[in-house]
């Protein structure tokens, strides 16, 4: 095909320049004449009229055109030369009509080609048709007829000869057809275009000779009528053959979609006899697979929650038939198993629960039923175990061998497990009420630390009372069940209340008042700290703002706030803090915010940096409970307190005499040589005072000064105005301490 191509190409280039050469030669014979008038009437209609008057020959390629006659009226009247600059001029006319109405797609070279090879097809047929000088004298064919029809007849076929032998020779080369086959079908109907424009050419040429005006009107209209005629003619039939073929492909078509279709079907027969005997198989298999998937968890491939009810169900009731098929139910959860998921990836948590599942398989006989409930949580069917003691032996192995660190994509993987066993009892009617006590001891192993825990009674009586608080705890808000009360802050050298710290307190409305003790961790678990705070703040900040307003004295009272740790991990702490200062009008340096030790160093880095942010508010900052949660000195003389609150065992466990105060004395020089005021709480005795007076600490609370009192009685405590501390205790008890110990006492 490439070659072909070549060659097609290389005949076009050669057409060109021979076509360009002949139109060059007839153009320089006739340089320097003068233009009759009539060659440029003829070059008009060429130009202008003849494209418009082309017709589409029947089942051919080949347009027939009217160019004929006018190049051989030309080579009559005027001469070849002319003849072949009218043809060049003709063709490249006619090519560009064709194109611009978009009848015919030319080729890059074919437009150039076309032109060439008519001005070359009319310059070879001039040359044969001036070889028979007897009919080519111009003088002799205007004067006889009979040489007239004799010129044009070698004309016409001279032309019709060169032109369809150049026509097939280019179409064989391009197309690999044989000459003859694309002579007889393409180029033998050409030969009508030069039968016609060589009788056309013949009246024209006799009508112009003898001047008969009304003889050529005549033939004008009768030429006009047989061309509309012929026009029609050939229209009619490129229609009738335009519709036979449609006709003949449509059902050509519809035959071969007819053929197709009933191949299809048999093949679809053969098909579908195959796919019914496949499906019978696939649908025994996926009928496995679906019941298989629906019982199984598709990660562990240990029993799902539906498997692990329907196997606990049987077995219920096989225990209240018969009381010797004693099991026991363990529920467990994976514990610290969210961090692994977030520091490392849900691809490594996914791993480690496979783990999990296949050391719990190994661990445990092909009796026993383990299933994965959902996340992190799974439960276990100990069978034809009839004490709670053997339960609890097997537990102890599942949480002794998961302890058990492993390596896992390059990490190095620490985990524990909380364990909750429920005995089989009469009671239960249903498996979800076993699980729900076995996860009641789960949950109370997690609170303790303890590992494995056994359910009992009491246990559940406490998780209805937690849940049932929980759910209450939401609502004490909106109840105004919560209320502040405040216990002051004294100065330890002049006996002054210098602020309050806010503690909350909840009078529920059924249970009376719920001991802090109890409420404050349900509310970290749940998060419902974070809201309670954000109320306390804004409480807070408004209470003080107006205790500030009762004398000038109170102008720099503060108020301490204490902060958990959820909250303090919570983006929106600065905001809320923010907000309350804002909407309270209360001065950011009279609000101090205490932060536990053991909070601040969960994640030292964090705290540091929420810390700064909150000491750029203005705010004041203490560590609470300090010397209980092992804080690192590297990072407590980055965290920016200006206060150091003592924890009340330090100050309990001091004696009459002064004596175990060494643990005091280090912590109140460490806060003195970090800069930090010193408050010390849970004062109670005069002893316990005099100390910390003489330790140079600097505030103190307890309930040797007041303990937390109520709004209103705190705000009488204030406009009393009276120190809470009697100095004159003080003086007494240094006199009791011998003088050496006296010495030792540090000097601040």
């Amino acid at each position: 095909m490439l070659n072909r191509e070549k060659l097609s190409n290389y005949i076009k280039i050669s057409i060109i320049v021979a076509g360009s050469f002949c139109f060059g030669v007839s153009a320089l014979r006739i340089f320097g004449q003068s233009f009759h008038l009539g060659f440029i009437v003829l070059l008009g209609l060429t130009i202008f009229v003849a494209p418009r008057m082309t017709l589409q020959m029947p089942r051919s390629r080949y347009i027939l055109t009217f160019s004929d006659a006018l190049i051989f009226l030309t080579i009559l009247m005027y001469g070849g030369e002319a003849a072949v600059l009218l043809a060049g001029v003709e063709m490249l006319v006619n090519c560009l009509y064709m194109r611009w109405r978009d009848k015919i797609k030319f080729g890059k070279l074919m437009i150039p080609t076309n032109t060439a090879a008519a001005a070359l097809c009319v310059y070879l047929t001039v040359l044969v048709w001036e070889f028979f000088p007897s009919i080519s004298d111009r003088v002799s064919v205007a004067r006889d007829t009979k040489i007239l029809m004799s010129s044009l007849g070698v004309l016409a076929f001279t032309n019709f000869l060169i032109v369809s032998l150049y026509a097939a020779i280019f179409q064989t080369i391009k197309d690999g057809t044989t000459f003859w086959q694309t002579w007889k079908k393409d180029c033998f109907t050409s030969s009508l275009a030069q039968i016609v424009g060589a009788g056309l050419a013949g009246i024209i040429f006799k009508l112009l000779n003898f001047g008969d005006v009304v003889a050529a009107a005549i033939a004008s209209v009768a030429i006009g009528i047989a061309y509309y005629s012929y026009r029609q003619s050939i229209s009619e039939i490129n229609e009738a053959i335009a519709h036979a073929e449609n006709a003949e492909r449509e059902k050509s078509e519809t035959e071969r979609k007819r053929r197709k279709e009933a191949e299809k079907h048999a093949s679809q027969l053969i098909e579908s006899l195959k796919k019914e005997e496949k499906a019978n198989d696939a649908l025994r298999k996926s009928e496995k697979a679906f019941q298989y998937a629906a019982l199984h968890d598709s990660l562990t491939n240990l029993a799902n929650r539906q498997k692990f009810n329907d196997e606990l169900k049987k077995l219920i009731d096989e225990y209240k038939e018969d009381p010797t098929t004693a099991f026991q139910v363990l529920f467990l959860d994976i514990s610290r198993f969210k961090n692994i998921n977030d520091s490392l990836g849900h691809t490594i948590g996914d791993k480690v629960l496979i783990i999990v599942a296949k050391r719990f398989l190994r661990m445990l006989r092909p009796s026993d039923v383990v299933a994965r409930i959902g996340g992190d949580e799974f439960a276990i069917i100990l069978r034809d175990l009839s004490t709670v003691g053997k339960a609890q032996k097997i537990a102890r192995k599942i949480y002794q061998n998961l302890a058990q660190p492993f390596s896992l994509s390059g990490n190095r993987i620490f985990i524990g497990v909380n364990i909750g066993i429920a005995p089989c009892d009469v009671e239960y009617d249903n498996a979800e009420e076993i699980l729900r006590d076995a996860d009641i001891a789960m949950h109370f192993a997690k609170e303790k630390g303890i590992g494995v825990a056994v359910f009992t009674k009491e246990l559940r009586s406490r998780f209805l009372e937690r849940v049932r608080l929980e759910s209450d705890l939401r609502y004490a808000i909106e109840r105004s069940e919560l209320s502040m009360h405040y216990q002051p802050l004294v100065s330890l050298q002049t006996g002054e209340i210098i602020g309050f710290e806010a503690l909350l307190r909840w009078q529920h409305s059924q249970l009376g008042m719920i001991p802090p003790v109890k409420f404050i961790p349900l509310a970290e678990d749940s998060g419902l700290i974070v809201p309670i705070t954000i109320w306390i703040l804004q409480e807070t900040c408004n209470q003080l703002a107006r205790w500030q307003k009762i004398s000038p004295s109170y102008e720099n009272l503060i108020m301490s706030v204490n902060i958990s740790g959820k909250h303090l991990t919570n983006d929106e702490l600065i905001d809320d803090v923010e907000q309350a200062l804002e909407s309270s009008g209360l001065s950011a340096d009279s609000l101090k915010l205490e932060i536990t030790e053991s909070v601040a160093m969960e994640n030292a880095e964090n705290t540091i940096e929420v810390l700064t942010r909150l000491k750029q508010l203005g705010v004041q900052l203490s560590i609470d409970d300090f010397g209980t949660g092992y804080s690192s000195l590297n990072y407590l003389h980055r965290l920016p307190f200006d206060t150091l609150k003592i924890d009340r065992s330090f100050v309990y466990s001091v004696g009459e005499k002064g004596e175990n105060s060494e643990i005091l004395q280090t912590i109140i020089s460490l806060a003195k040589n970090l800069k930090m005021k010193v408050i010390a709480e849970g004062i109670e005795t005069e002893s316990q005072l005099n100390l910390l007076q003489n330790l140079g600490c600097d505030y103190g609370q307890g309930y040797l000064m007041s303990k937390p009192k109520p709004r209103d009685e705190a705000e009488k405590m204030l406009y009393e105005h009276q120190p809470l501390i009697s100095f004159q205790h003080l003086q007494h008890f240094d006199s009791e301490r011998p003088q050496n110990q006296r010495e030792n006492l540090p000097i601040f």
